[in-house]
């Protein structure tokens, strides 16, 4: 298992984990790992949209998942849910599966699963920087390793957070009376950049758009600590001079903004780096934080996990079939439906 070439005497990969038009399918456990419509039984690697939907029969994933997947769907009370710890294991069918960290958001997990002496790891997203609102993406060993691919072009090399949030810092310095107005994205970013402040030292309030407290509130229930923060709606007297404020990237330019003084449109996304993106968005701060590894981080995760085949999904799918292909991998695009580019990246 997980050797340089493959079993002759193991069954082909693709027959027994595959795209189908509801997502990918494992056939001898008879379920699907985030797909795109409810299905009778579903592994879910992580809460966001494009991975988590309502309506299955049953739902395996960390606990954390299925906390943000309640929040989400109204209790999910007509769906079975199973929780699973990092490095637990579990037999579906005649499948091995386990969880373990894929260091994206709270309770992101990677989905390895084994059947007749092979061991597929399924990535879902995941980054390898360090984030104070999740385990570490731990590198698993394994003949297939399917890997997402949304930053996989040469041109992206996320710079350092903290060199990012010192950006922020730095503006507020520079502009005192001016609210500075950060686009986050409601589940992860918000929470990260929130703690990447407190890493850089800032302890004053932040403020909240309504749209990001409940999932503040769940990131709290499970230990993670956001300091001081309140709501935007919550204040009597609050001038918002010089504060910091996170919202929903389309507050920005929504009226809810026109309360602010002079404010400094900002937003954190890993799609920064994007000039044009950054306009698109109204930035006049652009922060590039992503949740999702870049092209160095790839590279270096497929060395890592030493598997001789890499199937490629969701993203720029060709440039990093290309690059494997170029060190000896066997890879190719895995097409699966209803993974359109995140806007929580």
């Amino acid at each position: 298992m997980a050797t340089d070439t493959l079993d002759p005497a193991a069954p082909n990969p693709r027959t027994w984990l595959y795209p189908t038009p509801r997502g990918l399918y494992c056939a001898p456990g008879d379920f699907y790992i985030d797909p795109a419509v409810a299905v009778p039984r579903a592994l879910i690697t992580h809460g966001h949209g494009d991975h988590a939907r309502p309506g299955h029969r049953s739902a395996l994933a960390t606990s954390e998942t299925l906390a943000i997947m309640r929040l989400r769907f109204q209790g999910m009370p007509d769906t079975q849910q199973q929780a699973l710890k990092y490095g637990e294991s579990i037999r579906i069918g005649d499948v091995e599966a386990s969880l373990v960290p894929a260091g994206h958001i709270l309770g992101s997990a990677q989905a390895v699963l084994e059947h007749k002496g092979q061991r597929i790891v399924v990535s879902g997203d995941f980054k390898r920087r360090p984030d104070p609102t999740c385990p570490p993406f731990e590198p698993v060993p394994c003949d297939v390793f399917i890997t997402e691919a949304t930053f996989a072009l040469p041109v992206f090399h996320h710079p350092s957070d903290a060199g990012e949030i010192g950006k922020l810092l730095r503006s507020l310095q520079t502009f005192p009376e001016r609210t500075h107005l950060v686009g986050v994205y409601a589940l992860g970013k918000c929470q990260r950049v929130i703690r990447l402040l407190r890493a850089a030292g800032y302890d004053k309030r932040i403020w909240l758009h309504g749209g990001l407290a409940s999932l503040c509130t769940l990131y709290r229930q499970h230990g993670i600590d956001l300091g001081d923060i309140a709501l935007v709606s919550d204040a009597v007297i609050e001038t918002f001079k010089g504060a910091i404020v996170l919202c929903p990237p389309s507050a920005i330019a929504d009226r809810w903004s026109r309360r602010f003084f002079d404010p400094v449109p900002a937003m954190a996304s890993g799609w920064m780096s994007v000039r044009a993106r950054a306009r698109q968005r109204g930035a006049e701060l652009p922060l590039v934080i992503s949740d999702h590894a870049d092209w160095s981080e790839l590279k270096q995760t497929l060395a890592d996990v030493g598997a001789p085949k890499v199937w490629v999904t969701h993203g720029r799918e060709e440039a990093l079939v290309h690059y494997a292909r170029s060190i000896g991998i066997e890879a190719e695009a895995l097409h699966l439906a209803g993974r359109e580019e995140e806007d929580d990246s």
